[in-house]
């Protein structure tokens, strides 16, 4: 294939879990000697690079970036004590994507009339970005879709009146139990997604960060024509690498990964929320007592949720129990700063995750084979915990997100870890969690079904 006969558009949104999906996806699709465009504007592409695990994103010769100018908008410090954990101090972000539909505009006739097609892969919520694919008859736009396939789908389904299952389907019953958009997502959210539908007139396909090891009946069920037309779907997932070597370079480890080097197998409960959780002093509290309590050895990354722009400003510090940190000793440590996640997840020492179940964290732990204590917060979290809890049973649930407005409590945290950490039902999650890690990454491989999914997408964007 000549370098000019087929170039790729990447157009990620704004928040971390999709700047990182789509970097990934950009990784794998350059290794196909494919010429990657990634379009952002300058300060989310800088967070992006500065973020990435697993590789390093300036050695990838095929990948460019194209950086415009960000314009100024609000970047407000999350609230931790917000009656919801929605990061609605990032909305002033996510409306940055409408500035960019000029300049690509502009990318896209610079490099339509040079090469034989172009691809725009964009996040769904930047449709309205790439609309002007339309213009061109040698572009063609996919759309790609962040959450795991059971998620995606419970959307489309709902949507459409709930097609295509019977009641008595095993199906049917797990996706009765995902909540309601009421209290995961607000109004002026879902609103903005709906603009998005655009997208529906020049789709030529949709992209996934799942796999069909264990996605692959949603997969199914989303290429149903009453769900999505003729449209083609691709679980080309999992995205992040699936092979880590952390101990290249022993002198720049994180410290992290010298601490774990020192625990036993599976002792070690890794705690993370993400990027958009911001918890109260009081949830701070309850969880530093609860993790003490479970007398299990734990990494604990405590820190506040982004702002729309990580690099301005200063940032909360969150503070601790009086004499928590000087009283753990060796069974625990805390990380104030950016963690290794998916380097923690592969080592042997990590045994359970305590996670808000985002799908980059979730996606990252099923790799990795590491079950997890479902801690959801907004959007699609609690739909993928019923994807870990209820379908793959590789995770317990902290607390029902019925309750989401209760305070939860140590008590519960501490039984929490010590039933994943350290009961029968925890051991034989650990089990299905590692083998399920296997079969995922063994997917990945030549004649596995990831593989195979990358190499069709590959041949029919470039037929």
């Amino acid at each position: 294939m000549e370098t000019k006969e087929v170039v790729v558009l990447v157009v990620p949104f704004v928040a971390q879990g999709h700047l990182n999906q789509l970097l990934h996806l950009s990784r794998l699709l350059s290794s196909y000697n494919l010429p990657i465009h990634i379009v952002g504007t300058t300060t989310h592409n800088r967070q992006a690079k500065l973020r990435i695990h697993g590789w390093d994103p300036t050695s990838a010769i095929n990948i460019s970036f194209h950086e415009f100018e960000t314009p100024k908008f609000a970047s407000p410090p999350p609230d931790p004590n917000a009656s919801d954990k929605f990061p609605s101090h990032l909305i002033p972000s996510f409306q940055l994507p409408s500035h960019l539909r000029e300049p690509f505009a502009k990318l896209l006739a610079d490099i339509a009339p040079t090469t034989r097609r172009v691809i725009i892969i964009h996040d769904y919520l930047m449709s309205t970005v790439v609309q002007d694919v339309v213009s061109y008859e040698n572009a063609e736009a996919y759309v790609f879709h962040c959450a795991s396939a059971f998620t995606t789908f419970s959307y489309f389904w709902e949507g459409k009146g709930k097609p295509c299952l019977d009641d008595d389907d095993e199906s049917y019953k797990h996706l009765m139990k995902v909540p309601a958009f009421e209290g995961s997502l607000p109004e002026e959210f879902i609103e903005s997604m709906m603009s998005h539908q655009v997208c529906n007139t020049f789709n030529s396909g949709n992209l996934h960060d799942t796999c069909n090891v264990f996605d692959r009946k949603f997969i199914d069920f989303l290429a149903k024509e009453e769900l999505s037309g003729s449209k083609k779907q691709w679980a080309m997932g999992p995205f992040n690498p699936v092979a880590i070597s952390d101990k290249e370079n022993l002198g720049k480890r994180h410290m992290s990964l010298e601490w774990l080097d020192k625990q036993a197998k599976d002792s070690v409960i890794y705690v993370s929320f993400g990027t958009t959780t911001s918890l109260s002093d009081d949830e701070i509290r309850e969880l530093a007592d609860g993790l003490e309590n479970s007398q299990h050895k734990f990494i604990w990354v405590l820190r506040d949720a982004d702002k729309g722009d990580i690099f301005d400003g200063e940032v909360r510090r969150v503070e601790l129990p009086k004499g928590f940190e000087e009283s753990l000793g060796e069974q625990g440590l805390v990380v104030r700063e950016w963690a290794p996640q998916l380097e923690i997840l592969a080592h042997p020492a990590t045994g359970g995750f305590m996670s808000h179940c985002g799908w980059n964290s979730s996606m990252e732990s099923i790799t990795m084979g590491v079950p997890i204590a479902a801690w959801p917060m907004h959007s699609d979290q609690p739909r993928n915990a019923i994807l870990v809890t209820e379908v793959l049973k590789t995770g317990i649930s902290v607390r029902d997100w019925e309750h989401r407005g209760e305070l939860v409590t140590s008590s519960t945290i501490e039984t929490s870890i010590r039933k994943l950490m350290a009961s029968d039902e925890g051991d034989a999650m650990r089990k299905r969690a590692a083998k399920l890690g296997d079969d995922v990454r063994r997917s990945v491989e030549k004649g596995g079904v990831t593989h195979m999914e990358i190499d069709s997408f590959i041949s029919h964007i470039t037929r």
